[in-house]
C-alpha cells in the first residue's frame, strides 16, 4: 500500500517511506564500486585510472539532473501542499523537458571538447587516450544520467519510491551483467566498460520517461507545460546545494590525493580509495534518507503544517543519531575484514589502510546530521542556507582541515580531517536549524 505524502508519519511510517530511497542510494554506490572491480581486474591499471580520472569531471555534469531534481521536488511537494496538483504537474513536466534539452546541449559540448578539458585536468598519453574513448560513449547517453539523477528525487515526491527503487536495481543489474559480458567474456576493454555504464543509464533514465508519460497511479504525469523561467531558477537555487556538493566533493578529492602521495606516496591514496568505497556506500544512507523525507518536509510545509514539520524535524534527528552510533560500531567492526578484502595482499600497505580507517570512522558519527540538514532546507524552498552548509560542508571545512592537521599530524592528520570537517559543518547545521526555527516553526 502506498503512503501518501499527506499522511502524519510516525517513525515506523518514516523508515518505510524512505527505505526505497536509502536502498536505491546504496545500490547506485554498490554498482559503481563493482564497475571499478571489471575494469581493474579485466581492463588494466592504465585504463582503470583513466576511469577514475575523468569520472568526477562526467559526475558534475550527471549532477545538473540531480540539482533540477532535489530543487524542483522542494517546489513540487509544496505546490501539492498548497493544493494545486495541475501546477504540481506543469513544474515537473518544466523540469523533466528543460533537463532533457540540457543533456543533449552539455552532451554535444562536452563530446567536442573532451580531448581539451582531460589534457587541463592533466592526462597524458595512454591515460589521455582512455580517458577521451571512455569519455565520449558515457556523453552519448547524457541526458539519460541527468535524468537517472533527477528522477530518483521525484519517484518519492511522486508518492511511489518502491517503483524508483525497482528502476534503480534495474539499471544497476544492466550495468553489472552487461560488464560481466561486454568486459570479461566478449573482451571489449574499456569500450565494452564504458558501453555497459552508458546502457545502465539509458535504462535508469527512460523507463521513467516511460512511465511518466502514461497514465499511472502516481501523483505526477507529463503534460503539456509552458516556459517558467521563475520556476527555473527557483528549482536552481534550491537544488544549488546538491550541485555545490558534488563539483566541492572533486576537487577535496583530488587535494587529498595531493597531500596523500606528500605524506605517504602511493599506498596513502590506495588506502584513500579503500575507505572513499566504504565512505559512498555508508554516506548512501544518510542521502537516501534525506532524499525519502525532502517531499514530506516540503508538502507539509506548503500546507503549512508546523506539528508535522516538528515531528518530522525530531523523529529525524533521532533516526540519524542511533544510525550514526551503529555505522561507527559497524565500521570498527569491519575495518579490519574490509581492509583485507581490498589490500590484503600487501603488509604495509594492510596496516596503513587499517589505522587510516580506524581514525576515519569517527566521521560516520557527525556525518548525517549536516545532510539531512542541507536536504532539510532545500524542502523548505530555502536554498540559501542549504547551500551555505554544502559549501561550507564539502568545501571550506574539509579544505582547511586537510591542509592544516597534517602539520602536526602527519598522516593521521589526513584521516583525521575528515571526522573534523563533519563535527564543524554539524555545528553549523544545527546553529541555522535554532536560527531559523521561528520562520518555519519546526521546534
Amino acid at each position: 500500500m502506498n503512503m501518501q505524502l499527506s499522511e502524519n508519519f510516525t517513525g515506523k511510517k518514516l523508515l518505510r517511506f524512505t527505505l526505497p530511497s536509502i536502498v536505491m542510494m546504496i545500490f547506485t554506490s554498490i554498482y559503481g564500486v563493482v564497475d571499478g572491480f571489471f575494469v581493474s581486474n579485466y581492463v588494466g591499471k592504465t585504463p582503470f585510472a583513466a576511469v577514475n580520472f575523468i569520472m568526477p569531471f562526467l559526475m558534475i555534469l550527471g549532477a545538473v539532473g540531480f540539482m533540477f531534481g532535489t530543487g524542483g521536488s522542494a517546489l513540487i511537494s509544496k505546490t501539492m501542499g498548497l493544493g494545486d496538483n495541475e501546477k504540481a504537474n506543469r513544474l515537473f513536466s518544466l523540469f523533466v523537458y528543460t533537463t532533457s534539452i540540457c543533456g543533449v546541449i552539455i552532451a554535444v559540448l562536452g563530446i567536442i571538447f573532451i580531448r581539451q578539458i582531460a589534457t587541463f585536468l592533466g592526462a597524458k598519453g595512454e591515460m589521455l587516450e582512455n580517458c577521451v574513448l571512455y569519455g565520449i560513449i558515457i556523453l552519448c547517453a547524457l541526458p539519460f544520467y541527468m535524468l537517472q539523477f533527477e528522477f530518483q528525487s521525484f519517484f518519492a515526491t511522486a508518492e511511489k519510491p518502491n517503483f524508483g527503487l525497482v528502476v534503480t536495481l534495474a539499471a544497476g543489474l544492466t550495468n553489472i551483467i552487461l560488464d560481466a559480458l561486454f568486459v570479461a567474456i566478449f573482451r571489449w576493454n574499456l569500450v565494452g566498460a564504458a558501453l555497459a555504464t552508458a546502457l545502465s543509464q539509458v535504462v535508469g533514465g527512460f523507463i521513467p520517461i516511460i512511465y511518466f508519460i502514461r497514465k499511472n497511479d502516481s501523483r505526477l504525469r507529463l503534460i503539456k507545460t509552458k516556459f517558467d523561467g521563475i520556476a527555473l531558477m527557483r528549482a536552481c537555487t534550491n537544488g544549488s546545494s546538491e550541485l555545490m556538493s558534488n563539483i566541492s566533493s572533486s576537487i577535496v578529492g583530488m587535494l587529498y590525493n595531493a597531500q596523500l602521495m606528500k605524506y605517504a606516496g602511493e599506498d596513502g591514496v590506495a588506502a584513500y580509495g579503500v575507505l572513499m568505497y566504504v565512505n559512498m556506500i555508508f554516506l548512501a544512507v544518510f542521502i537516501g534518507y534525506s532524499v525519502g523525507t525532502a517531499p514530506i518536509t516540503g508538502y507539509h510545509y506548503g500546507a503549512d503544517d508546523h506539528y508535522e514539520l516538528k515531528s518530522i524535524l525530531k523523529k529525524s534527528s533521532v533516526i540519524i543519531g542511533a544510525t550514526s552510533v551503529s555505522m561507527l560500531v559497524l565500521a570498527e567492526i569491519l575495518a579490519y575484514p574490509l581492509a583485507k578484502i581490498f589490500v590484503g595482499y600487501d603488509a604495509e600497505l594492510m596496516e596503513l589502510t587499517l589505522g587510516g580507517f580506524r581514525i576515519f570512522s569517527f566521521s560516520f558519527l557527525f556525518a548525517g546530521m549536516s545532510i539531512f540538514g542541507s536536504s532539510f532546507f532545500t524542502a523548505l524552498n530555502n536554498g540559501l542556507i542549504s547551500a551555505l552548509i554544502s559549501f561550507l560542508h564539502a568545501l571550506v571545512f574539509q579544505v582547511a582541515a586537510v591542509l592544516i592537521l597534517p602539520i602536526f599530524l602527519k598522516i593521521n592528520g589526513i584521516w583525521l580531517s575528515v571526522a573534523t570537517a563533519e563535527v564543524m559543518a554539524m555545528i553549523i547545521t544545527l546553529v541555522f536549524i535554532v536560527k531559523m526555527k521561528d520562520k518555519y516553526h519546526y521546534i
